[in-house]
C-alpha cells in the first residue's frame, strides 16, 4: 500500500468517496488473525475498506493498546465467543474520524475518538447481545489503519491526551473506574489494594490518588514500587520479598484492613486480598493472571460483611464517566512501550513478557 493514499483517505475521504461511487477500492494494512493448522498467528494483510453505511463512520486509526485478553486470543483460550480466523485483533483504539454516514449526528470529521469495548453496551446493565459485540477478535478489532464502525459505538476523547494515551482507556481505564467508582463507591482516605503495576492497577493507582483516597501497590519489582510511589502510591509492598504481602498491606492500613481492591491476579491473589480487605470492604474481581478463582470464599465474605462485585469492563456511559474525570484532573495514562504497526508481533510479546509499567501501545 502506498503511504500517501492512506494520507489522502485522512484528510479528504477521497477514497471513501470513490467507493461510495462505485471506482476503484482502496486498501489499507490491517493485522489478522489468521489459522495456522490448529493454532492462530498474526498477519499483516492488505484489505479493502468500504464506504460507511448510514449510521457509521470512518476512523482513521492513530494508535491501539494491549490487554491480557488479546494474548489470551492468539493463544486460542480466551472463553467468550473465542477468535474468529481472519478477524481483526484488539479492543483498543483511538484516531481521526475521516468520513461520515449521512445520518451521523454524534460526530464530524476531524473528531477524536475512541471506539468503546462492548460495541452496543450504551448504558444502563449489559444484556447477553451487548456483551456480545466486545471488539477484538471479529470485524470490530481495532488493529488496522481504517475502521468502519457505527457511531454510537464511539466515544471523544479528552482534549488533553494524545492518541497514544487516549488508547489505553477502552478496556483498562474503564474496568478501573467502574470497579472503584461506579461497583465500589471509592470516597476520600479509602485505602485501595491495587495488585502489580500492570494497566488495570495503574489506572486504579492515578484514579484513587487524584479522588483523595490512599493507594497501596503491589510489585515483584522496586524500580515498579519507585514509579509508583511518584505517581502518588501511599503505601508500596515487594511481593516477591514478602510472600506475605497481605499482612504488610493491612498494616500499612493501621490493621484496618483495605476498602477496595483491585483484584487482577485471580486463584492465587484472591485469598490474600481477602484478608486484606477490611470490614465493610469491597472486592472487584476483574482478572485471572494466576488462572480464573473458580471459587469465591463466601464465609470470609460474609464475615466481613463485605461485598464482591465481577467486573467485565463497562457501558459507553462509563467510559464517558472516566472521561469527565480524567479531564477533570489533567490525568495522562502512563505509557510504557511503543511499537510501530508492522511490529505488532514485538509489543504482543513486549506484553506476555510483563516488563513494563501501565500500558503497551502500537503507533499506526
Amino acid at each position: 500500500m502506498h503511504r500517501r493514499s492512506v494520507r489522502r483517505f485522512a484528510f479528504t475521504g477521497a477514497a471513501l468517496l470513490l467507493l461510495a461511487t462505485g471506482s476503484r477500492a482502496e486498501t489499507v494494512r490491517q493485522w489478522q488473525f489468521a489459522q495456522n493448522g490448529d493454532a492462530l498467528e498474526l498477519a499483516l494483510r492488505e484489505v479493502e475498506v468500504r464506504a460507511p453505511a448510514q449510521h457509521e463512520v470512518a476512523v482513521r486509526v492513530h494508535a491501539v493498546s494491549l490487554n491480557r485478553r488479546d494474548l489470551m486470543m492468539v493463544a486460542g483460550n480466551y472463553g467468550r465467543g473465542g477468535t474468529q480466523p481472519n478477524s481483526v485483533p484488539l479492543s483498543d483504539g483511538a484516531g481521526e474520524i475521516i468520513a461520515v454516514g449521512s445520518a451521523v449526528t454524534r460526530f464530524k470529521l476531524g473528531d477524536r475518538v475512541a471506539g468503546i469495548f462492548f460495541e452496543d453496551w450504551l448504558d444502563g446493565a449489559p444484556t447477553a447481545a451487548s456483551l456480545a459485540t466486545a471488539r477484538g477478535g471479529n470485524a470490530g478489532g481495532m488493529l488496522s489503519e481504517i475502521v468502519v464502525t457505527d457511531a454510537e459505538g464511539l466515544v471523544s476523547i479528552p482534549a488533553h491526551l494524545t492518541y497514544e494515551e487516549a488508547a489505553t482507556l477502552p478496556c483498562a481505564g474503564v474496568t478501573a473506574w467502574v470497579g472503584l467508582f461506579k461497583r465500589g463507591g471509592l470516597a476520600a482516605g479509602d485505602f485501595v489494594l491495587l495488585e502489580g503495576t500492570g494497566g488495570v492497577s495503574v489506572f486504579g493507582l492515578q484514579l484513587a490518588a487524584a479522588a483523595g483516597a490512599k493507594p497501596i501497590i503491589t510489585s515483584s519489582s522496586d524500580a515498579k514500587l519507585a514509579r509508583a510511589r511518584e505517581l502518588g502510591a501511599f503505601g508500596t509492598v515487594n511481593y516477591r520479598s514478602n510472600p506475605e504481602w497481605q499482612r504488610e498491606v493491612r498494616t500499612l492500613t493501621g490493621g484496618a484492613g483495605v476498602d477496595q481492591v483491585l483484584e487482577v491476579g485471580g486463584q492465587d491473589t484472591l485469598p490474600r486480598a481477602l484478608e486484606a480487605l477490611g470490614y465493610g470492604g469491597h472486592i472487584a474481581i476483574i482478572g485471572g493472571l494466576s488462572g480464573f478463582a473458580s471459587d469465591v470464599p463466601v464465609g470470609a465474605l460474609m464475615g466481613l460483611n463485605a461485598t464482591a462485585s465481577g467486573i467485565y469492563v463497562g457501558s459507553r456511559a462509563d467510559f464517558e464517566a472516566l472521561n469527565a474525570f480524567l479531564s477533570e484532573h489533567k490525568i495522562k495514562p502512563i505509557v510504557d512501550k511503543v511499537f510501530e504497526l508492522a511490529d505488532a508481533p514485538a509489543a504482543f510479546a513486549a506484553m506476555d513478557s510483563g516488563d513494563f509499567f501501565g500500558k503497551v501501545v502500537i503507533r499506526l
